[in-house]
């Protein structure tokens, strides 16, 4: 449907809704003419403006109480009249009757209504209009809808109804940043509204600020509508042009009579008594908003910082300062905000000289550095990131001149000082000292640079404990070193390294940070400077070498690397006693450690410093990195290994593997000078662990000197070096394993197709009726001769045999060197089996197992040695601490499997009867104990000779007595009272003992339960009669019912009875 056009058409089509309102005020009749006002355009309804808004003022003004409803429909309805038509005269004030300067205790909507309305007639108002409102005589009227709209802001709850009373009062001043169209004042009428606005100034600006820093929860469009107010009002009051163009010295029109009082003339003294005012709430509104969680506000924080430098830097210079530190402190913020903050950074600097401005920022710099150490440990974590955020903004800032102005002492001192503060560690944690990596180092093939990085312990420092807040303070460093000169600054911060141990750890974390910044690694390199065209880097590649040499140096010195990291007392003998510490002793082990640590970090970061140009520093750098990835501190060794993969990466070398062959020759060469010192450089033995632990079989050839000066060495001195020596061996005997995979473990590993070809064969009853009577007949002596004769015959010769026993004398074929060292270190191990210290014989132990391993692929050569260590291996199964046997069991393990029917007699002799009474007795504990029984020594002692007992059995072929004497010890492991595991290898040695000789077992599970009757198939045969018929369901039969199943396909369903 067309709107109504025509003004007399319309008029008499609105006049009886208009004429009936006057009369009737009910909301039905304000709906009805909001209705009728839809269908009429806006230029008719321009000229009917007047005869509408007439019966709706009518019904606000007529005196009484109104209801909510009424006074809102009419505020909508106004509102729909005032933003469709423009205004010739203003005639609308909303407040308590009882109190103009208070919002009237209505209904939100209503609240809503009515401020909405007020925003449409401001946005509706002429010109010449507007501009009435802020002569001098309407001061009372003004200063009542700014308190009114202040109010509203400030008490009320809902945040829309804070919003809209801002947003009016910043369309009361004629500063509204809507989408719609807006009267722009002329220089003079600026002026006219700025001195009538600062009669409101404080008024304003104070309640404002109590918005601004008020509650979190009215959220974050309240704030932001508040910050923007407050700056377009200080913006619009103090603004330098309209200073310089005002007369202050004009008095008040006499006819204004008592309104003059509130007239405020813009004087010298009052602008800076004003500005001091405002630089108070300005530092307060800054410590609230420039750390916000939300960007939009940290956004319009900028826009307000831009606004006033740009427009009030010479009447608000107390607010300069705080200004410009909010402005930098922006630099680093999110990309919208640090963009927006760019450009006002950049338009502040072009309104005033680059000189005046750089002395503003290195002050504020020099002030900020001397607040640091205190602001960090006072103030919260999102206090510490702003302020630390504004320190790297004025080095961003500055750009190439913070070299400039880290010529001056002072600033140096002081910025130098507060990192040294700031970056404080917390050296409190026990765990790092208690943490060891005896099997710390991880195998080559698993070995990745991921791996060692996400093992690296977090940092605990004093004064923080965010992330961020670290990750902003080396980016601080790097930026120092990016713009800074790098003699300088190596030169000062090796003076505080030197100076104390106190500031040690921090100089150091600085210095790898300067270094890393002077390369151009990870700095922010966008053009944020004052002199954009001056290059970042003041530093060239040799400059870089220089200085990486000097610091490199000065960590790898005796002094600073050779640390303390264990206690002395308890590594002597901490199996005995437990040495109580005081906390000054973990403090100073807790230093150490995270000191080594820090400079391990610092020569990864050198390396990718210099990329390349760090190949030949390796001669002096590698072997101290080695030395401390071979060090018993977990969290030092993980630096180390990390470290490694730093440098291997930045000098092109794909893997560990190709760092350690490719500079092998003067890595040997130093260990072996060192091993000849051993009591000066006792660690030389960890770099030769560490290089067979990353190394292959290329370095072998090269390594069999040192192998003997250390086995050399282990002669001569084991009571004080045996411990550090076996470790040595031990890597040693991993890597040869590693690298010469021998036949160990394959008997075992064949036993499955064995299992499974029992459940194939086909019985075939003949041929087990003429075997049997052959077996007879050979027993009453018959066919003896022929059975001879047989044997007489010569066999062929075997594969095996060697054409040159055949051909020439009997010369003994020289040994592999692999197989050579091995001989040698088994003989070590066999004199240190009976070493007074535990921890000694477990290794010894760990390292004879390797060495059989590697052995066992030359027989002739591991029997005599087998036999040459069987009383001491005997003594360590038999009488030693139950950690020692667990571990001397598995030995043993390892030795049937290689030696087989070598060790049938010895261990049944010396070692079964032992195994199977120590499982007798322990049995019917285990069967009653709970669950932290599966913690104790005695469970684990259990389980292993459990898991390792049945392939012992089965590779040792051991006789029909010796089966049964087992069968009987593990009979009570089948009970399901046993714990899980228990019952789990109970079933593996009986799955062992069923492929050695399956009849007698299946009659031995039988006779203990029998799933079901054996029904003869001729009526000739005897019926199978078996103990274990018809007996209920006990504790053994789940157990029972399995092995039968899986190793025999018995098919059988057990009676459903409760376990006995």
């Amino acid at each position: 449907m067309a709107q109504i056009s025509d003004p007399k058409i319309a008029f008499a089509y609105l006049r009886p809704a208009c004429v009936l309102l006057t009369k009737e005020p009910t909301v039905t009749n304000v709906e009805t003419l909001s209705a009728q006002l839809k269908e009429v355009n806006d230029a008719t309804l321009q000229q009917l403006q007047e005869y509408v808004l007439f019966p709706l003022r009518f019904v606000l003004k007529v005196p009484g109480s109104k209801k909510d409803k009424l006074v809102q429909a009419v505020a909508e309805t106004m509102s729909q009249v005032l933003e469709n038509t423009c205004v010739q005269k203003l005639c609308l004030c909303l407040c308590s009757p009882t109190d103009p300067g208070k919002p009237a205790d209505t209904s939100e909507e209503l609240k809503s209504a009515v401020l909405r309305c007020l925003d449409a007639l401001l946005h509706a108002a002429y010109g010449d209009i507007v501009f009435k409102l802020f002569e001098p005589i309407m001061l009372p009227g003004l200063g009542a809808a700014i308190s009114l709209l202040l109010a509203l802001g400030e008490k009320t709850k809902s945040r829309g109804i804070q919003a809209a009373a801002l947003k009016c009062l910043q369309a009361l001043t004629l500063q509204c940043d809507c989408t719609q169209e807006h009267i722009v004042p002329s220089s003079e009428e600026r002026c006219a509204i700025g001195s009538t606005m600062a009669s409101f100034l404080p008024g304003i600006t104070t309640a404002v600020a109590r918005i601004i820093t008020g509650d979190l929860r009215q959220g974050h469009a309240v704030t932001v509508r508040a910050i923007k107010v407050w700056s377009r009002t200080v913006g619009l009051v103090m603004e330098d042009a309209q200073l310089q163009a005002s007369e202050p010295g004009k008095t008040p029109s006499p006819d204004l009579g008592r309104i003059g009082q509130l007239v405020v003339r813009r004087t010298q003294d009052w602008v800076k008594s004003t500005a001091g005012k405002l630089s108070v709430l300005l530092k307060k509104i800054i410590s609230c908003t420039s750390a916000h969680q939300h960007w939009r506000v940290r956004l319009e924080m900028v826009e307000l910082d831009d606004h006033l430098l740009a427009r009030c830097s010479q009447s608000l210079g107390e607010c300069v300062g705080p200004l410009l530190e909010a402005l930098v402190g922006a630099v680093n913020d999110e990309e919208e905000v640090s963009q927006r903050n760019q450009s006002g950074s950049s338009n502040s600097k072009s309104s005033s000289s680059a000189q005046t401005f750089t002395d503003v920022l290195s002050e504020n710099l020099h002030s900020l550095a001397t607040s640091l150490p205190r602001l960090m440990r006072t103030s919260d974590d999102q206090k510490k990131l702003f302020v630390l955020n504004v320190f790297l903004g004025y080095l961003k800032v500055l750009g190439p001149l913070v070299s400039v102005v880290l010529n001056s002492a002072a600033h140096l001192q002081r910025i130098s000082k507060a990192l040294m503060q700031v970056l404080e560690l917390d050296v409190m944690d026990v765990r790092i000292v208690e943490e060891r990596s005896y099997a710390a180092i991880i195998e080559t093939n698993s070995d990745s640079h991921d791996s060692h990085t996400a093992h690296i312990q977090r940092k605990h420092f004093l004064y923080f404990t965010d992330e961020k807040i670290l990750s902003v303070l080396m980016e601080i460093c790097r930026t120092l070193g990016y713009y800074g000169n790098i003699y300088l600054l190596t030169d000062h911060f090796l003076d505080l390294y030197q100076q104390s141990s106190a500031y040690r750890k921090q100089a150091a974390m600085v210095l790898n940070e300067i270094v890393k910044g002077a390369a151009g690694i990870a700095v922010a390199t966008e053009a944020q400077g004052l002199e954009c065209h001056i290059r970042g880097y003041s530093a060239t590649q040799e400059d870089l070498k220089v200085a990486v040499v000097s610091v490199m140096e000065e960590y790898t010195s005796l002094k600073n690397w050779h640390l303390i990291t264990v206690s002395e007392e308890t590594e002597r003998d901490r199996q005995d006693q437990q040495v109580r510490i005081v906390s000054a002793v973990w403090t100073l082990l807790n230093s150490n450690i995270w000191q080594l640590c820090i400079q391990l970090e610092g020569i990864a970061c050198f390396a990718h410093a210099l990329g390349g140009d760090f190949r030949p520093l390796l001669m002096t750098s590698l072997y101290p990195v080695l030395e401390k990835a071979g060090e018993e501190t977990l969290l030092v060794s993980q630096a180390a290994l990390a470290s490694m993969w730093d440098i291997s990466k930045a000098c092109g070398y794909p893997s560990l593997k190709e760092l350690i062959n490719e500079n092998s020759d003067y890595l040997l060469n130093d260990i072996s000078v060192n091993l000849q010192r051993l009591s000066q450089h006792p660690q030389a033995p960890r770099v030769l662990t560490v290089m067979l632990t990353h190394s292959d079989c290329s370095l072998l050839p090269l390594v069999g000197d040192i192998v003997q000066d250390v086995l050399m060495a282990l002669d001569l001195s084991y009571d004080h070096t045996a411990a550090l020596f076996c470790s040595v061996l031990h890597a040693l005997m991993k890597a040869l394993a590693r690298w010469f995979p021998s036949s160990c473990g394959k008997t075992s590993k064949s036993a499955g197709p064995k299992q499974t070809t029992v459940h194939k064969e086909v019985f075939n009853i003949r041929q087990f009726l003429l075997d049997y009577r052959k077996e007879k007949e050979l027993a009453e002596g018959i066919g003896i001769e022929e059975d001879d004769t047989e044997d007489l015959e010569v066999p062929p010769p075997t594969e095996c045999e060697d054409v040159e026993d055949i051909c020439g004398p009997d010369v003994k074929a020289e040994l592999p060197s692999h197989l050579s060292i091995t001989k040698d270190v088994m003989e070590r191990c066999i004199h240190l089996l009976s070493d007074p210290s535990l921890m000694l014989r477990l290794k010894v132990l760990d390292v004879l197992e390797l060495c059989v391993c590697v052995l066992s692929e030359k027989e002739n050569e591991l029997l005599p040695m087998a036999h040459r260590c069987w009383p001491a291996l005997l003594q360590r199964l038999t009488a030693d601490d139950p950690l020692a046997v667990l571990r001397a069991f598995r030995v043993l393990c390892t030795l049937g499997e290689t030696c087989g029917d070598f060790l049938r007699r010895r261990v049944s002799k010396e070692i079964l009867p032992k195994l199977r009474s120590s499982l007798a007795r322990q049995a019917p504990i285990s069967a009653k104990a709970g669950p932290v029984y599966t913690h104790t020594l005695a469970y684990k002692l259990q389980l292993a000779v459990l898991q390792g007992l049945g392939s012992l059995c089965q590779r040792l072929d051991l006789g029909e007595a010796d089966l049964d004497a087992v069968c009987e010890a593990c009979l009570p492991y089948l009970s399901c009272r046993q714990p899980i595991r228990l019952q789990e290898a109970s079933l593996s040695v009986f799955q062992h003992l069923i492929q050695v000789d399956p009849d007698t077992f299946w009659f031995t599970l039988n006779e203990l339960h029998c799933p079901s009757s054996y029904i003869p198939p001729h009526p000739d045969l005897q019926p199978v009669q078996l103990n274990g018929m018809g007996r209920p369901r006990d504790e053994y039969s789940d157990n029972v019912l399995k092995l039968l199943r899986e190793e025999f396909g018995s098919v059988a369903e057990s009676i459903n009875q409760p376990v006995g």
